[in-house]
């Protein structure tokens, strides 16, 4: 039996994706969390074999917390979910180290069978997204640039965000500067839109 864990924020979603998995007679879904702070203390808790992460989640993005998975050396496999597939979005999650990549309007028995690939240690990423991430200019913003234009885009304001990441609010307005400049962009809305429209966070 392969164990699963599902990770997505839409209630609905989460509870057709545990019904589908849950048909399968050799799958069963054993946790499934809403937001990404929850997702590395659900695997070490239940152990799955597979984590099925949605790429945009509140908290911590699936592909970080997929990243998080592998560098603590949790034998767990993931599979990202996703609407976006942007080649900065696939290429993204091959440096995150996933093991799976589809979009969610992938056919149904995809979904199952990515699992079962997965679970034996295949990697399954939809070829023409490979080779056009392979193809795609490669992102000129550090991790942590990334980071503060994804929680800017959220509406968080420099002082949350040096809380949250214990910076100082000079340090976090340095980055975004730096994010805006490397993109060439007007502003930090427009930097957020050219990062967004790239697949880069």
């Amino acid at each position: 039996m392969i164990s699963v864990l599902i990770a997505e924020d839409m209630h609905m979603v989460r509870g057709a994706l545990v019904a589908l998995l849950n048909l399968e007679h050799d799958i069963k879904v054993v946790a499934q969390v809403a937001s990404g702070d929850e997702i590395l203390p659900a695997v070490r808790q239940w152990q799955p074999a597979v984590a099925v992460l949605d790429i945009d989640l509140p908290g911590k993005d699936g592909l970080t917390a997929a990243a998080e998975i592998h560098d603590a050396g949790l034998p767990c496999r993931t599979l990202i979910l996703t609407n976006l597939g942007r080649p900065g979005t696939v290429r993204r999650a091959l440096d995150a180290r996933v093991n799976g990549f589809m979009l969610k309007d992938a056919p149904p028995d995809k979904l199952a069978n990515a699992v079962r690939q997965i679970a034996v240690g295949r990697r399954v990423i939809d070829s023409e997204l490979a080779l056009a991430a392979w193809e795609s200019a490669d992102c000129p913003l550090t991790n942590r640039e990334i980071e503060i234009l994804r929680l800017t885009s959220q509406g968080q304001g420099v002082s949350d965000i040096a809380t949250r990441l214990f910076l100082s609010p000079g340090t976090v307005r340095n980055y975004l500067t730096t994010a805006v400049t490397k993109l060439n962009a007007r502003n930090r809305m427009d930097a957020i839109r050219i990062a967004q429209e790239a697949g880069w966070m």
